[in-house]
């Protein structure tokens, strides 16, 4: 787990680990990654995040060496990278299917790319040795894969792939092979492994609760493009777009067109017929200007009666109520159609529900719950 001042991205005197810039990558007449530019940091956990075919493994197989960019540079340690070959770059590749020798015990599996690399017996039986504790696999060392479990293999694919200390590891859906409840163990412990070795983990995904999780910092990409780089708290509490807003977590839009009513407060119009939201923006809105306000779930108060004091209330039906456990979300439609979502605490075990289906409710928020979005 990163500690709080770890942040050398806000740090102009700190050079980038990864410098890509003004990349751009295509496969016939199709462009994978488009005029690109990126800084990842050393000891950074960094997540590139996005959809299918939006080019987040096209960049890590670059940093791999396995493509080639089209045009621009891309940087490791200060040297361009594009014509050195995978083999002699200081990077490896953990993939999503592990790839581990079925013949060979997991000792010579993480021994593997030492015993390649010629080097004495006894320094690759220390760094095996030093692997297998810590991916906590000492008692496994002489078992073949398919006598562990799925998230033994994917330690001993990570061992294997520290085991050269390359100054850059990348992790292709590291995750993605492991039940619900073993990827969220496993994330902690990728975590760990990443702040004792010091090593700066890239890690691609599509599982925003994974990136959110294990990173310093999140890429959000859409279409070979970066839409949003930040901190995983930035990400989640002040997207810079809709598609940000959406595509992390729950959420509420809400379009309408907004017009200032003080120091970064603005009301917005998002329904003729009905009183203006309140909202805070520190970005500046034109007059009339489209925008959309995002709330998300948890942020929005539920309650059978009117609130006093609350900047925005709004009446609506109890349309459905999901039920997770930990929390319940509430479906309410409002009168114009639109369904809002609240999202409430399970904080006692056993408890009868004040509100159920189709009763008459009211929603609330504060003017600073929301984000006002301009695009």
């Amino acid at each position: 787990m990163q500690t709080v001042e770890f942040r050398p991205w806000a740090d102009p005197a700190e050079s980038p680990l990864i410098r890509f810039q003004n990349v751009t990558k295509r496969f016939g007449d199709f462009t994978a990654i488009d005029d690109l530019s990126l800084d990842i940091y050393e000891q950074e956990f960094f997540a590139l995040l996005g959809p299918s075919g939006c080019g987040k493994t096209t960049m890590m197989r670059m940093l791999g060496g396995f493509e080639t960019p089209t045009r621009g540079r891309i940087e490791l340690a200060g040297q361009d990278i594009g014509p050195v070959p995978p083999h002699k770059r200081a990077v490896n590749m953990m993939f999503q299917s592990y790839a581990l020798f079925p013949h060979l015990s997991v000792w010579d599996n993480i021994a593997f790319g030492l015993r390649r690399d010629r080097l004495p017996k006894d320094q690759i039986a220390a760094r095996v040795a030093d692997m297998l504790r810590l991916t906590r696999l000492e008692k496994f060392a002489r078992r073949k894969p398919h006598q562990i479990s799925g998230g033994q293999r994917q330690r001993v694919a990570l061992a294997r792939s520290l085991a050269k200390a390359p100054k850059l590891l990348l992790l292709d859906e590291p995750l993605g092979a492991l039940d619900k409840k073993l990827r969220q163990e496993t994330q902690f412990e990728l975590m760990d492994i990443q702040e004792t070795t010091g090593t700066t983990f890239v890690i691609v995904t599509h599982d925003q609760e994974e990136a959110m999780t294990v990173a310093s910092r999140v890429a959000v990409m859409d279409e070979g493009r970066l839409v949003q780089v930040a901190t995983p708290a930035d990400i989640y509490e002040c997207p810079n777009s809709v598609y940000v807003a959406d595509f992390i977590g729950d959420v509420n839009i809400l379009k309408g067109r907004a017009r200032a009513i003080g120091h970064n407060r603005y009301h917005i119009d998002w329904s003729e017929g009905h009183p203006p939201l309140t909202a805070t923006s520190e970005q500046p809105l034109a007059p009339d200007q489209d925008c959309h306000l995002a709330i998300r779930p948890e942020k929005v108060t539920i309650s059978s009666q009117r609130p006093e004091s609350a900047d925005n209330a709004m009446q609506g039906t109890v349309l459905d109520i999901a039920y997770l456990g930990n929390l319940s979300t509430y479906f309410v439609q409002l009168p114009t159609g639109q369904i809002i979502k609240a999202q409430t605490a399970n904080t006692r075990r056993i408890s009868r529900r004040n509100l159920t289906w189709e009763d008459s409710v009211w929603l609330s928020w504060t003017a600073t719950a929301g984000v006002v979005l301009a695009q």
